[in-house]
């Protein structure tokens, strides 16, 4: 609904607004001559790299790359869309979005859906706390939830009894509750959809009801049923508990997915509160879009049996095509037969954060699954374990991920290693326990001495002034002179500093973006820097051979004075 508001309206809406007030009333700034600095909302530390430009109406931060103005801020700190941050900050501006008609009749819509929805679950909450909810609020008592959790979820139960939230809704929210699926009139008679059913509302951004899950106290076939999907809910986009972790954490930086609604309510209980539940499967890529839109880190949480690793292949190979650099994906498969309900209760929070603090990231957790049953010391496998993992690798957008993945894979099919001892179908060892961490022996690497030279800088920036000198005396370090010249330019003299301005100055990453590109295995740090002390640097015995060869190819037409220096070098007389 962007496009229905006009541009004219957006500008002049930024114009009246104080940025740095703005800001100002969610972060705490600090004046920096006519700027504003603070530590960045939207990734945790210490020293403050987030900056306000009034002057200029946009921010920066230094350190993760947030920037935009007073309604990208908007949106990306309260989880808003677009047409909502606009809205708000015409609230906060005494304005009026000059909406045309046909979006005044959607939003108002819209509003009436949600309207009706809060109702449903005001009655489901006001149901539980009643003589009808005994049973419900003993099965949540079962289950270990207190009032405060439940309150906080707004936890609800719908009555047995099939028209009670139909016939307690005026005329008004009668028609939207049936638009919306949460009473069904496929007979010709309204019946409320969710009956003898413990109820969890699905909220949006702004906590207005959108949905509801429902989970059977009887014996009915379905044990979680959803609402139907309509304009104002659409599974493959919604997540459960968003909304109240982002109440509970106010900088969120890392989500917890698991797959169901008990097991975010019970993880909340355990003072864990950055959970949340992908809506029927967190596979699909919609789910996965709307959830890297919240941050930038999420851990994937799976049952241990075959049926969780299942679910989490899905999701990694739906990940793929959305794993840019600065996403950090990890899998947390649990013990069979426990889910993140059950094990929090029985462990305690804390173990249970260091099980997410320990989980495998995204590129090990692909290639322990593509190696499977294989042996990598069998030149057969090592081809199957390729053609297994690069069809995936295809997928990602050319990133430095990829690259490195990319690597990894030929190193791991290159057999100069051991790289694991596992026997086939070993993937139930996975299950529950710390894995032990194999050891991966260095593989020799041949480089070209440009490229030796450039990866030396990479580690150590204070050789340019040697690498400079090397280079302007020979052809064959045309990249490295370049790169050392780049570093003595910028006056860099540790490698962090370099890092940071490769990635964050796009004239210079787009100089130096091909500067490995022929690198397929990179060598220790250590043999990095040895070699590119030989070059710059060589031993005497080695600057004496060289010289002597080149004496030798060339004696023929030796003066005296090269005969004596052969003579001498050699320590004889040449014939």
């Amino acid at each position: 609904m962007s496009g229905l508001i006009p541009q004219r309206f957006v500008e002049d809406l930024l114009d009246r607004l104080d940025l740095a007030e703005l800001i100002g009333s969610r972060v705490t700034l600090k004046k920096a001559g006519a700027n504003y600095k603070a530590c960045c909302p939207f990734h945790d530390e210490k020293t403050p790299s987030f900056n306000v430009r009034p002057d200029k109406g946009f921010y920066h931060c230094f350190g993760c790359g947030a920037h935009g103005d007073a309604i990208s801020f908007i949106r990306e700190f309260e989880g808003l869309g677009f047409t909502e941050a606009v809205e708000e900050l015409a609230r906060r501006a005494g304005l009026e979005v000059p909406y045309d008609q046909a979006a005044k009749q959607e939003i108002q819509q819209a509003r009436t859906l949600t309207d009706a929805l809060d109702f449903a679950s005001r009655f489901y909450q006001s149901a539980l706390h009643g003589e009808q909810g005994t049973y419900a609020r003993d099965y949540l008592k079962q289950r270990g939830l207190d009032n405060s959790i439940i309150q906080q979820y707004q936890v609800g139960y719908a009555p047995a009894a099939g028209t009670l939230l139909f016939d307690a809704a005026n005329k008004e929210l009668q028609g939207p509750l049936i638009e919306t699926g949460t009473v069904s009139d496929k007979y010709g008679k309204p019946r409320d959809l969710f009956r003898n059913r413990v109820m969890f509302p699905i909220r949006n951004s702004r906590g207005k009801t959108i949905a509801f899950g429902g989970r059977t106290l009887g014996d009915d076939k379905a044990k979680y049923i959803n609402s139907p999907e309509s304009n104002v809910f659409h599974k493959s986009r919604e997540i459960y508990g968003l909304f109240e972790a982002k109440q509970a954490v106010r900088q969120l930086d890392k989500l917890l997915v698991v797959e169901g609604y008990m097991d975010v309510i019970a993880l909340a209980q355990h003072g864990i509160h950055y959970a949340v539940a992908t809506l029927g499967t967190a596979t699909n890529q919609d789910s996965l879009a709307a959830l890297l839109k919240q941050v930038r880190h999420a851990v994937f949480c799976f049952d241990g049996d075959k049926a969780g690793f299942k679910a989490a292949d899905r999701a990694l190979d739906n990940a793929l095509e959305l794993m840019a650099d600065g996403l950090h994906l990890q899998f947390l498969m649990l013990p069979e037969g426990e889910d993140p309900d059950t094990l929090v209760r029985k462990e305690g929070s804390e173990a249970f954060r260091k099980r997410v603090d320990s989980a495998t990231p995204f590129s090990r957790y692909l290639f322990d699954r593509k190696s499977e049953g294989l042996d990598l010391t069998l030149p057969e496998h090592r081809g199957e374990l390729r053609a297994r993992a690069e069809p995936l690798l295809n997928k990602m957008p050319k990133s430095t991920l990829r690259d490195a993945m990319w690597h990894e894979m030929l190193r791991l099919c290159g057999g100069r290693n051991q790289w694991q001892n596992r026997q086939p179908q070993q993937w139930n060892k996975w299950k529950g326990g710390k894995r032990d961490r194999v050891t991966e022996d260095r593989i020799d690497v041949k480089l070209s001495k440009d490229s030796i030279l450039c990866l030396a800088l990479l580690e150590a920036p204070d050789l340019a002034s040697e690498v400079t000198e090397l280079a302007q005396g020979s052809r064959q370090y045309n990249q490295a002179g370049k790169f050392a010249a780049f570093i003595l330019k910028r006056e860099i003299r540790d490698r962090k500093s370099l890092i940071t301005a490769l990635a964050l100055d796009s004239q210079v990453r787009e100089q130096f973006y091909n500067l490995f590109d022929g690198i397929e295995h990179i060598p220790t740090r250590e043999s990095t820097l040895a070699a590119a002390r030989e070059l710059l640097s060589p031993n005497e015995e080695a600057s004496r051979q060289q010289r002597l060869a080149l004496l030798l190819r060339n004696f023929a037409n030796l003066t005296a004075e090269e005969r004596q220096e052969l003579r001498e070098l050699s320590g004889g007389t040449p014939d």
